[in-house]
């Protein structure tokens, strides 16, 4: 670079992420290495994998086909306090 330090700023995600610490990374490994159904990719497997369009177009078009965003919504998102008496009393009522 231009010998300037570049800060760049953490995501949302990222500020919320909690990392395991090295002990639980030590136990998560193990848990790992301990499973026989599962495994750490390693970078030759990375390699082998392809997007899921070039090996299942069909599920891609059928995931692009489904139902999006309303065009005109036919209802108003709303929030309302309402005491445990009359909330039950609703729920009873079935509507």
């Amino acid at each position: 670079m231009n010998g300037k330090s570049v800060t760049m700023k953490k995501s949302k995600l990222e500020s919320r992420l909690i990392r395991p610490t090295p002990e639980e990374n030590r136990k998560i490994n193990a848990g790992i290495a301990a499973d026989p159904d599962t495994w750490e990719l390693s970078h030759e497997d990375f390699e082998k994998m392809r997007p899921t369009s070039e090996v299942h177009p069909e599920i891609v078009e059928a995931y692009r086909r489904s139902r999006g965003k309303q065009k005109a919504p036919t209802k108003v998102a709303t929030s309302i306090r309402l005491s445990v008496t009359v909330l039950e009393a609703y729920k009873q009522s079935g509507a």
